[in-house]
């Protein structure tokens, strides 16, 4: 058989299981069944394929994620966070759609101690879409921020797919973690500016709320200083630990969690529940994660011993293609993946042709694994299957069609095109503060 009738033939049946809703875990197992049967041969293939799932989840590079996801859940389930939104309520003022830039803000600060995408959504969305709507904002600019900041958290450290990145892909985790700060900030930025310059130009889509008692002096600051500072600690503490040299990102993961336990300690949050609820949440995402990767890390070697990797990057690499056609063919294929497929899967369906191309261009891997990030946070966005579409369908009144979710996070999604585009083409917002901070 050769090699493109294998790789038509294993992604043909993967689309199809995933397209009949078998989950991506699943189906990456039937399809090891069936490959390491035919191309390892027998008993022994399958024996193969046990060996490589359990080489998969020993990995030690993937023990970041569970204390990534660990920070946000104790964070919320202890109501901590809940707090932070109280304070940047109370700071921020006579802005245009103040809610909805309340809503930005507070996940930007989310995503420096969650690394957790959906979390983030669904707190917001059950503690600010509530109160928008009852305000009379437009459902589009109540939906929209709260469905495009918990995007955001992908890119911002801490974040477990960014580490899952990293280390699927050989790139420096660290330097990855680090990279992704500025772009998410700027996105933060560009969400703000366009909130607040639609408010002004149709302050009908956000009616102001300065009716509401405000707090002055001092007691209008200090819930800002008291429930806001420690979480931005705990984000310095684990980038600076990081960068400085002072842990490795699993230690740093470590710092991290255990300063979020802390901090929910010193605030007398923490019980027995909310405790059991975090541990539970964060064995579930990672279970979840582990789970996949059991089933793609033989999928991975099938294509390889097959000669399907080998022989798509050749044809890649020898043909007449510019490195910046094959760039922009590798950026649609995760944007449509995107579309369809979690982001785990996609970056298991699709790294093992990647990363050769990668080296064979002499790419920088960090300004890479960027923009990669990139066209993953949009995924979590595009219909039909974007996860965020379905969170915030959770939490929003039924009364509020789907199409209605689909067309508030549409802005959202070109500026994340956008910034795509902007650091395909300067390169350094990328690679500029790795480059400061880690040297790389």
């Amino acid at each position: 058989m050769t090699w493109w009738m294998t790789l038509v033939m294993l992604f043909g049946g993967l689309t199809v299981l995933l397209l009949i809703g078998l989950p991506a875990g699943f189906a990456f197992l039937v399809l090891n069944l069936v490959g390491a049967v035919v191309y390892f041969g027998g008993e022994a293939g399958l024996m193969q394929a046990v060996r490589n799932g359990v080489a998969s989840v020993t990995n030690f590079s993937l023990t970041p994620i569970p204390f990534f996801l660990l920070m946000g859940e104790l964070l919320f389930h202890t109501g901590v966070a809940i707090k932070a939104i109280d304070a940047f309520d109370q700071v921020i003022r006579k802005v245009p759609a103040r809610l909805a830039v309340v809503a930005v803000v507070a996940g930007t600060v989310f995503s420096a101690i969650s690394g957790a995408t959906v979390a983030t959504t669904a707190l917001l969305g059950s503690l600010l879409l509530p109160e928008m709507l009852r305000r009379k904002y437009d459902p589009r600019m109540a939906m929209g921020p709260i469905m495009a900041i918990g995007a955001v958290d992908m890119l911002i450290p801490p974040s477990a797919l960014t580490v899952l990145l990293g280390s699927l892909g050989n790139i420096s985790i660290s330097g990855l973690l680090i990279a992704g700060v500025m772009p998410g900030i700027l996105l933060s930025v560009i969400f703000v500016g366009y909130i607040v310059i639609r408010a002004k130009m149709n302050p009908s889509l956000a009616p102001s709320d300065e009716e509401r008692v405000q707090l002055e002096g001092w007691p209008r600051w200090r819930p800002l200083l008291v429930h806001v500072t420690p979480l931005l600690l705990i984000f310095v503490l684990v980038v600076v630990a990081m960068t400085a040299g002072w842990a490795t990102p699993t230690e740093s993961a470590a710092l991290g969690a255990l300063a979020s336990f802390v901090v929910c300690l010193l605030y007398r949050k923490v019980t027995w529940a909310n405790l059991a609820k975090s541990l539970s949440g964060t064995a579930a995402i990672t279970g979840t994660i582990l789970f996949i990767i059991i089933g793609a890390s033989t999928f991975a070697q099938i294509l390889a011993f097959s000669g399907a990797t080998d022989g798509l990057v050749a044809l890649i690499r020898d043909s007449s293609f510019s490195s910046w056609t094959v760039l922009l063919l590798m950026m649609a294929v995760l944007l449509v993946l995107g579309c369809f497929v979690d982001q785990v899967s996609m970056m298991l369906m699709t790294l093992p042709f990647f990363m050769p191309l990668v080296v064979h261009f002499g790419w920088d891997p960090l300004w890479f694994g960027v923009m990669y990030l990139i066209c993953m946070q949009l995924g979590l966005l595009t219909p039909p299957f974007g996860m965020l579409l379905f969170t915030m369908r959770s939490v929003a009144p039924k009364e509020i069609p789907t199409s209605e979710i689909f067309a508030a996070v549409t802005p959202y999604v070109l500026f994340g095109l956008l910034m795509l585009v902007l650091v395909m083409l300067i390169p350094g917002i990328a690679t500029w503060l790795p480059a400061l901070m880690l040297g790389k």
